[in-house]
């Protein structure tokens, strides 16, 4: 990406999961300040492409699900026909896979960059050779917005997402959610049971908060309408179930919320690119490398921590789960009053 002077789009294909979604939105800023007059859109799935709408730099959303456990021959040629209806002049391809580079390459995308990865010596033709030099996923996923031999800067530009006035009236009408509400959102979903605080962690959490005169809100998916039962059964009067809607109205409400608790998740790096104080709970990761770049209230860990801490599985291969389990509610509930106290310092 060297001609300064091209004109045309710019086709970012990033990772698909929700929390590496939005930090792909460096890579967005990098190249709005770099090319200004080129438009940058980003290739999603129906899951991410609502993160589109928030992202400020990001013209569309190319929407298309391409199955993971197969090749995809066919899903693909039929992408490559809407990527070259598009006319993309460079194609940003994160993802190491081959299969990520395979529509790029046959829409003949005229300059296609990304790490060498997974056998694509013949779909890319502008290879970084550097992946293993970057601790990080955001400094090689930005650096490929870069020519090939560039400076890397200390900082790169955060991720953000902006929801609008108006937007935010709507949700609380629709809602009935009174203007001015002080909240805090309870996230406690995330792929992977390992990564999960106690679902009955958060319903003492909720009650304790509720208590305390907040009004308590439960965001997430379908799959975390099981959770909201369990937690509102403890609870009690305070706390409101708000999942299971669409992933744009989770946006909104975790935008007007005042402080947030979850675990290591899309929904964490989204509050965090919304600047609302968000509080992470991490066990088998490791928040050194996979807590949102955006600060954050809290991060909170096993103290100290075990041996077994960030083994990285999705179950625990010890079953006791102890990074999390002792972890206690009056911590949580502890961070949030703090953040609670400068709520709007981290949204500057």
């Amino acid at each position: 990406m060297n001609n300064e002077s091209d004109q045309r789009p710019i086709l970012i294909v990033p990772y698909m999961w929700i929390g590496d979604f939005v930090r792909c939105h460096s890579v967005v800023r990098v190249l709005n300040e770099r090319f200004p007059g080129r438009p940058v859109d980003m290739l999603a799935s129906k899951l991410t492409a609502p993160l589109t709408a928030f992202m400020p730099g990001v013209r569309k959303a190319i929407t298309f699900d391409i199955p993971r456990k197969k090749a995809a021959f066919s899903e693909n040629f039929v992408l490559a026909k809407i990527l070259r209806e598009e006319r993309y002049g460079s194609a940003l391809i994160m993802p190491r896979k081959w299969k990520a580079a395979f529509a790029p390459w046959l829409a003949g995308i005229p300059e296609r960059t990304g790490v060498f990865g997974e056998a694509r010596l013949l779909l890319l033709n502008d290879i970084r050779w550097d992946e293993n030099i970057h601790k990080r996923m955001i400094d090689q996923s930005c650096a490929l917005a870069l020519p090939k031999d560039a400076m890397l800067p200390k900082e790169w530009p955060l991720p953000q997402l902006a929801v609008s006035e108006a937007q935010g009236d709507e949700w609380r009408q629709h809602m009935d959610v009174a203007n001015g509400m002080k909240a805090v959102a309870l996230a406690p979903g995330s792929v992977g049971e390992a990564k999960r605080w106690p679902v009955a962690y958060y319903a003492e959490a909720a009650k304790q908060l509720a208590q305390s005169g907040v009004e308590v809100w439960i965001i997430g998916g379908p799959d975390e309408k099981p959770f909201a039962k369990e937690i509102l059964q403890h609870a009690g009067s305070g706390v409101r179930d708000f999942t299971g809607g669409k992933l744009s109205d989770g946006v909104i409400a975790l935008s007007l919320a005042s402080a947030v608790v979850a675990n290591d998740s899309g929904l964490l790096h989204v509050s965090a690119a919304l600047g609302v104080p968000a509080i992470g709970l991490f066990g088998p990761t490791d928040p050194a490398k996979w807590a949102p770049i955006n600060p954050v209230a809290d991060l909170i860990t096993h103290e100290p921590l075990l041996d077994c801490q960030y083994c990285m599985q999705y179950v625990c291969p010890l079953q006791h789960h102890n990074c999390m389990r002792e972890v206690m509610p009056s911590r949580v509930v502890e961070s949030v009053k703090r953040a609670l106290t400068i709520s709007g310092a981290v949204r500057a």
